[in-house]
C-alpha cells in the first residue's frame, strides 16, 4: 500500500510540476518585494530598471538546459562581458549571487521537465552524484586559497579540451525508433505497443533492464532509447574532475561529465536530462560549500543587504521558464545540431574563461 501511495504522490507531483515551478518563482518575487532589504526609496522604476534580463536570461537558461550544462556557464560571462556595456560593472561576490540565485531555480525547473519528459536515467544519476560530492566539496574548499585567475584559466583549457573531443564524439548512437505513424503510444507499456514498464521509475517513461545490462527507455512521446550503462570508469574520471572545477568556479562538471556519458553511447537526449540531475545537486552543495566555508575560514561570505533585487525579481522567472522550456528544444533538434552548438558552446565560454583570467593576472 506504501508503494503505491508514493507511486501515485509522484505521478501527482510529476504530472502538475508545471503548476508547482511556475508558482515558485511568483512567490520569490512576492516575497523579494516584500520582505527584501531593498533601498528605502525603491518604486516602480527600481523594480523595472532591468527588465530586459527576462529575455537574456530566457535565452541562456534554455540554451544551457538543453544542453544539460551549469547556468553559471553562461550567465557570469554575460554579467561580466555584456552587462556592464548597457549598465554598469559588477563586483565578483555580487555575480557569485546572482548565478546562484538563478541557476538554482533553473536547474530545479528544467531537472523537474526532463523527468516529467522521461529522459532521466536515476541509476546513473545516483551514481555520478555520491561519486562527484567529495570532489565538489574538495575544490569548492580550494578555491579559498587557490587565485580566481588561475582557476579560470585551467577550466577554459578544460572546456576547449571538451569541445575537441565532442566535435569527435559519434553522437549518431542511441537515436529514438520512434512510434509507427497513427499508432497510439502508451508509454506505461499498454497493449498498443510491447512497451517496457517499470513500477519505480521517474516520471512516465517505461524502462527496462535485461540480464546483459542493456537498458530499453521509453519517454513520454513514445520514443525509444537503447543502450547500456557501462562505462562507469570513464565517467568517473570527467566527473571527478569536473566535480573540483563545479567546487572551484560554479561550473565544469555539467560541461566535461556530458562527454564521458556521450563518449560511453549514452543517448544524446538521455544524457542531458540525466545530467540535469548531477548539475542541479553539486551546484546547490557547491553553494553551500561557498556561503559557509567562506565564513568559517574568512574567505568570501554572501552579504544579502547588497544584493541587486532588481535584477533577480527578473532572472529567476526566466531562468525557470527557460528550463521548462528545455526539454522540448531538445527533443525537437537532431544530435548533430545539438554536437554544433555544444561544441561551439564551450569554445565560446572558454574564450571568455582565457580573457577573465588574463585580465585577472
Amino acid at each position: 500500500m506504501s508503494n503505491s501511495l508514493s507511486s501515485g504522490v509522484q505521478r501527482t507531483f510529476l504530472r502538475y510540476q508545471h503548476v508547482l515551478v511556475f508558482l515558485a518563482p511568483l512567490v520569490f518575487v512576492a516575497g523579494v518585494y516584500g520582505f527584501a532589504p531593498a533601498p528605502a526609496d525603491a518604486g516602480v522604476g527600481y523594480w523595472t530598471e532591468y527588465w530586459w534580463l527576462f529575455i537574456a536570461f530566457v535565452v541562456g537558461a534554455t540554451i544551457v538546459n538543453t544542453v544539460g550544462i551549469s547556468g553559471s556557464a553562461l550567465f557570469v560571462p554575460f554579467l561580466i562581458f555584456v552587462f556592464p556595456l548597457v549598465a554598469y560593472p559588477l563586483e565578483p561576490t555580487t555575480l557569485v549571487k546572482i548565478g546562484l540565485i538563478s541557476e538554482s531555480f533553473g536547474l530545479s525547473s528544467s531537472s523537474l521537465a526532463f523527468i516529467q519528459y522521461g529522459l532521466v536515467d536515476r541509476r546513473l544519476s545516483l551514481s555520478l552524484v555520491l561519486g562527484g560530492v567529495p570532489f565538489v566539496v574538495g575544490g569548492a574548499l580550494l578555491s579559498f586559497v587557490i587565485p580566481e585567475p588561475l582557476f579560470h584559466a585551467l577550466l577554459g583549457i578544460a572546456l576547449i579540451a571538451a569541445s575537441y573531443l565532442l566535435f569527435r564524439a559519434d553522437l549518431g548512437h542511441g537515436e529514438p525508433t520512434g512510434s509507427t505513424e497513427g499508432e497510439e503510444v502508451a508509454t506505461d507499456g499498454g497493449a498498443s505497443r510491447d512497451l517496457p514498464n517499470d513500477a519505480n521509475k521517474l516520471g512516465p517513461a517505461g524502462v527496462e533492464t535485461d540480464d546483459s545490462g542493456t537498458v530499453t527507455r521509453v519517454d513520454r512521446d513514445g520514443d525509444d532509447y537503447v543502450y547500456s550503462r557501462g562505462g562507469y570508469l570513464e565517467r568517473f574520471a570527467n566527473y571527478s574532475v569536473g566535480g573540483v572545477f563545479q567546487g572551484l568556479a560554479g561550473f565544469g562538471i555539467g560541461e566535461l561529465g556530458i562527454i564521458s556519458m556521450l563518449r560511453t553511447e549514452v543517448p544524446v537526449r538521455v544524457a542531458i536530462g540525466t545530467n540535469h540531475i548531477v548539475v542541479a545537486t553539486t551546484a546547490v552543495l557547491a553553494s553551500v560549500v561557498h556561503v559557509f566555508g567562506g565564513g568559517l575560514v574568512g574567505g568570501h561570505a554572501m552579504d544579502l543587504t547588497t544584493t541587486p533585487w532588481n535584477m533577480v525579481v527578473w532572472t529567476v522567472p526566466a531562468t525557470t521558464l527557460g528550463g521548462q522550456i528545455a526539454p522540448y528544444v531538445s527533443t525537437a533538434l537532431n544530435t548533430e545540431t545539438i554536437k554544433a552548438g555544444v561544441g561551439g558552446l564551450f569554445a565560446i565560454i572558454a574564450v571568455a574563461l582565457f580573457a577573465m583570467a588574463g585580465g585577472g593576472l
